[in-house]
């Protein structure tokens, strides 16, 4: 059966009732129902900068699409559908998913998976598998998981600072760097999630991709033009950077805040569009035809609206009928299942955490994060303490943070947040403590080395989740899921301890100190943090 009415032979006449169509719209009315957490969740994170333009995704994609059916005649005979089924039926799996371990972003995942299916289902293999590019354009509209998200920050801002002191040395101006702190001795720049690359790297890999589509020249001239956007992004922010450090130098720090920070990132987000450009221009000069680059881009516009109106003669199918009557249903017995409200977790706050942990005593009252730290931070309650021993000088910092719902945003890890500080990780290694506490359960913890300057410290970190002890964070995301699909709960919390390693002191040292501290925290942290 053809998927568009055809001049003959069509099984759709005029003045009947377009089934086909009717499907189309029964199943995009079910997925909207189904979908609804997806779509808020879009739309909050739509709100931030680094993904403002969100809502422009679609309306692009839709132009794609529409551009690519005015070059698809209608075409006769059967095809096969059961591919697009199964993709619909994964779809509305990973939505479920969502749901149920109360991941709004997992169903956020799943519209762009059920979008994929009902092209499927529409025109059959063949044809639909064609489309895959407007459909896969739709992914830059979904914000990236916070666990890749932060990690992708804390690599941007690095190499922006390295690149950008780079710049600045170039140029004599006398400049230090410390982790992504930039201290150009009048003043510290700190290279801020704002100014890390994110804010224009989404957007231009956006239009580098649809760069690429419109682009008609060899395969690799649409891979390099895909491929360059993120380095020219990032060295186009280095030199943004650089930029603001000359400025503080020469003029001082009020001249970065307010109207120039702002005019300056939209000079940087126009110079990577122009270097894009640039760089298109530059492959042609390999062609041997050596065509123009307004030639070689594809931006005929024209006849977009009747190819709209050719939706209207989808001819139904039994697929696209299962499709509608799925998506309807799932998103009928969603609406009808109560909201999951697990039960309160029990626990007591911080603020009564005790000052004495065996032999360790707390050395002064417990330390308050700054507004913009706790912001970050995010967490519902928080502990910042010193410990010591008696007639010892070393000191160790414990710091615990407990998150009630960590499914929007959650735990930061400490690889994160001390680069943040001017802190570099000179060592890192993820280890099982039960053999040194006597545990018969896993005890997994982050062992690291931490150094600014000449300061050294050694750092014992791991993340709790619901009585698991777990060092890396993508294994505490799975176990976030697991938990909040079989009991509903998706809190948890971060452990960390610090110790500063003195002049010639050894790793051992360092190492047996927070291993005894950690032997005293052991007992009363499920009080404040709760297990199982």
């Amino acid at each position: 059966m053809a998927w568009i009415e055809g001049q003959r032979g069509s099984s759709v006449h005029r003045g009947a009732v377009p089934w086909g169509l009717v499907w189309l719209v029964i199943a995009t009315l079910g997925a909207a129902a189904f979908f609804a957490d997806g779509t808020r969740a879009l739309m909050v994170a739509w709100q931030s900068p680094e993904y403002s333009h969100g809502p422009l995704i679609p309306i692009l994609s839709a132009l794609l699409f529409l551009r690519q059916l005015r070059d698809t005649p209608a075409r006769a005979g059967p095809d096969a559908r059961w591919v697009g089924v199964t993709v619909i039926a994964a779809a509305l799996a990973l939505g479920t998913l969502g749901h149920l371990a109360q991941i709004s972003d997992l169903v956020a995942y799943a519209i762009i998976v059920w979008t994929g299916g009902v092209v499927l289902v529409t025109f059959g293999w063949r044809t639909g598998r064609q489309f895959w590019p407007p459909v896969l354009h739709l992914v830059y509209m979904l914000p990236l998981p916070g666990v890749v998200y932060f990690k992708l920050t804390t690599g941007l801002q690095l190499v922006s600072s390295e690149i950008g002191v780079s710049v600045l040395r170039l140029l004599s101006v006398p400049v230090f760097l410390q982790g992504n702190i930039i201290d150009l001795g009048v003043m510290k720049l700190h290279v801020a999630e704002a100014c890390s690359g994110l804010r224009y790297l989404f957007p231009i890999l956006s239009f580098s991709y649809i760069f690429a589509v419109l682009y008609r020249g060899p395969m690799w001239h649409k891979a390099v033009l895909l491929l360059a956007a993120a380095p020219i992004t990032v060295l186009m922010n280095s030199l943004r950077i650089a930029l603001a450090g000359v400025i503080v130098n020469a003029y001082g720090p009020d001249w970065v805040e307010g109207f120039t920070h702002f005019f300056e990132g939209w000079v940087v987000f126009l110079a990577c569009i122009a270097l894009l450009f640039a760089l298109a221009w530059g492959l042609l000069l390999l062609h041997p035809a050596r065509p123009c680059l307004a030639d070689a881009l594809d931006l005929n516009v024209e006849g977009l609206g009747a190819q709209l109106r050719r939706l209207g003669c989808v001819v139904p199918s039994r697929a696209l009928g299962g499709t509608a009557l799925a998506t309807a249903i799932a998103a009928a017995l969603w609406m009808a299942v109560p909201d999951r409200v697990p039960a309160p977790v029990e626990r007591d706050p911080f603020a009564l955490f005790p000052r004495q942990l065996g032999d360790w005593a707390q050395t002064e009252p417990a330390r308050t994060l700054s507004p913009a730290i706790a912001r970050a931070l995010g967490a519902d309650d928080y502990r910042s303490a010193t410990f010591q021993r008696p007639g010892e000088g070393a000191t160790v910092d414990l710091f615990l943070a407990w998150y009630a719902d960590q499914s929007h945003g959650g735990v930061h890890s400490p690889e994160i947040c001390l680069p943040g500080a001017g802190w570099e990780i000179a060592w890192l290694e993820r280890t099982d403590m039960a053999p040194h506490l006597n545990s018969a359960e896993p005890f997994h913890i982050n062992r690291a080395i931490i150094q600014r300057g000449e300061a050294r410290m050694m750092v014992f970190y791991w993340f709790e989740q619901k009585g698991r002890r777990i060092a890396w964070d993508f294994a505490a995301k799975y176990w976030l899921m697991v938990d909040g699909i079989a009991t509903g709960r998706t809190d948890g919390g971060l452990v960390r301890l610090t110790t500063p390693m003195g002049t010639g002191e050894g790793e051992a040292a360092a190492e047996a100190r927070l291993q005894e501290m950690l032997r005293a925290l052991i007992a009363p942290l499920p009080r404040f943090v709760p297990g199982g």
